[in-house]
């Protein structure tokens, strides 16, 4: 589901979109920051909100960044 977020947002299509590791963070839902790898030595960080389970929505994409390395820690942004 997210995966087709974000190539609308980024304008192109992945062969390769593997979520690496991911932390998370509770608020009113749950915020997911995931490090996925897009190429063979491209990665990117996606911060995904899901919803309270009784509001019935799907985890949307809410923010991204690019350029990320697998070394890259992944933080809050």
């Amino acid at each position: 589901q997210v995966k087709q977020q974000f190539e609308s947002r980024e304008n192109r299509t992945y062969g390769i979109f593997k979520a690496i590791v991911y932390k998370t963070q509770v608020v009113a839902g749950v915020n997911y920051f995931i490090k996925v790898q897009v190429s063979d030595a491209d990665y990117v960080h996606l911060r995904v909100f899901q919803s309270l389970p009784y509001e019935n929505q799907s985890p949307s994409l809410v923010s991204f960044q690019t350029g990320k390395t697998r070394d890259d820690p992944l933080t809050y942004f």
